[in-house]
């Protein structure tokens, strides 16, 4: 797997308005397309972080991919290997696997099906239609998890 720089830091208004208010609603049990809570450990500080996700579900398996690129969460998954997904009160305690860049074109493709009218400027012209070529290239500016369920708890 590559650790490049590529990231695209969000902006005052997603990160203060846009992210926020999905995570209210995902809190409160409505997933909007998908998202959900993550929270994970921080690698240096030990402590939960979280921000909202859209967890993508292909061929009857989970992922997190990370359309900002190489940003905290993926760092912080990296290291610790596990966390959280959170849906109102239903928390998945999963463990994560990465994926490799050269298994990573059919999960971006799906991905960009899914989501591309909200992270599709993130992908730098690529879309969902895009030559396996180009989804190739892009890959490695984009880490994925494939995320295994360990257990489900409601939290009251």
């Amino acid at each position: 797997m590559t650790t490049s720089a590529h990231v695209k830091k969000p902006g005052w208004i997603t990160v203060n308005v846009v992210n926020r208010f999905v995570a209210w609603l995902t809190r409160r049990g409505v997933s909007v397309w998908g998202s959900r809570v993550l929270a994970v450990r921080g690698r240096k500080s030990g402590q939960w972080r979280t921000t909202p996700v859209n967890l993508l579900t292909f061929e009857g398996e989970q992922y997190l991919l990370a359309p900002r690129g190489h940003v905290q969460w993926t760092h912080n998954m990296r290291a610790a290997g596990s966390g959280e997904l959170r849906l109102g009160k239903h928390v998945d305690v999963f463990t994560a696997t990465e994926v490799a860049d050269d298994d990573k074109v059919p999960l971006l493709r799906a991905y960009l099906k899914r989501w591309k009218a909200e992270v599709g400027v993130f992908f730098d012209g690529v879309g969902p239609d895009s030559p396996d070529a180009d989804l190739r290239r892009i890959a490695p500016n984009h880490p994925a998890f494939r995320i295994t369920v360990q257990s489900r708890r409601v939290d009251k």
